[in-house]
């Protein structure tokens, strides 16, 4: 069964009641988690950066209220799907920790070892993304995420563009990053193209899939292309179930729907459908 996440990111526009439409979307589609993002601007960019632009001291209109979290974590359980977040800050893996099913890394903190420790020493699940890393990097992360107790991460492999061009998406890295790191390996999704997730899991084994989430068009991220709306999610799922159902056994035998037909192929002596002993015992329908 693939584990989808839906990813809130900074589409929930500080508004709890919104933010509890995504949880509720999500599980109406057939995800298994929802993950949020907890930061401060202030332990996000450097003091240099948020002197200097506005762009990004804007964002402080993208925190998540912390005392949001055990609300958002309740009602993924009434859901009966898992609540996650990711971590900016040090202090957000133990804020987290009694709420979260399991820790999501970041693309742009794969490198800061004190914090994936930190997330590792707590004992739960934790999945890190990708976006921009070499191998290298890869495998010096999960030796750290290891070594502190983490012993099956998850691996996202991710394109951290947004949106992502379907012809970056590189979708074979997901096979390169398991044989690198003997880890599960998934695929976080900016495309927005149902073909390349269906490539990912059916063709490149991704168990994971991450996309991003909005309502209604009107999340701050919406307009840069990369976010999935629920009914498009929602048929991607379904078709991705489908999918799976329709692997079967493998023992090619005739199946219970076209059984009944077997004696309307050609009969072997003369070629004419049906068999013959269905013939000599036909009644007419006249």
């Amino acid at each position: 069964m693939i584990k989808f996440i839906a990813e809130v990111s900074s589409n929930h526009h500080r508004d709890i009641d919104r933010s509890f439409e995504f949880i509720d979307a999500a599980a109406s589609s057939g995800c298994k988690a929802v993950k949020f993002q907890l930061f401060k601007i202030e332990k996000l960019f450097a003091p240099e950066i948020l002197k200097k632009s506005a762009k990004h001291r804007e964002r402080k209109n993208w925190e998540l209220p912390i005392e949001f979290i055990p609300k958002l974590s309740e009602r993924c359980k009434s859901h009966n799907i898992e609540f996650s977040c990711t971590p900016f800050y040090l202090d957000a893996v133990s804020e987290l920790e009694p709420y979260v099913d399991f820790y999501k890394i970041a693309s742009y903190e794969l490198l800061w070892d004190d914090l994936l420790a930190k997330c590792a020493r707590t004992g739960k699940p934790v999945i890190i993304s990708t976006g921009m890393a070499n191998i290298l990097e890869i495998q010096h992360a999960v030796k750290v995420l290891k070594n502190n107790g983490c012993k099956n991460p998850t691996i996202l492999h991710c394109t951290s563009a947004y949106p992502t061009p379907f012809s970056e998406a590189n979708l074979k890295a997901i096979d390169s990053i398991r044989s690198a790191t003997n880890c599960e390996v998934g695929w976080s999704d900016h495309t927005v193209e149902p073909g390349v997730i269906h490539r990912a899991i059916h063709k490149w084994g991704a168990k994971v899939v991450e996309f991003h989430l909005d309502l209604d068009g009107t999340g701050d991220e919406f307009k840069t292309g990369h976010c999935w709306l629920p009914n498009q999610i929602s048929k991607l799922i379904t078709d991705v179930k489908k999918a799976d159902g329709a692997d079967g056994d493998g023992v090619k035998e005739p199946t219970k729907s076209e059984y009944s037909d077997r004696e309307w192929r050609a009969d072997p002596e003369d070629g004419l459908r049906p068999f013959k002993s269905i013939r000599n015992n036909w009644k007419t329908d006249e």
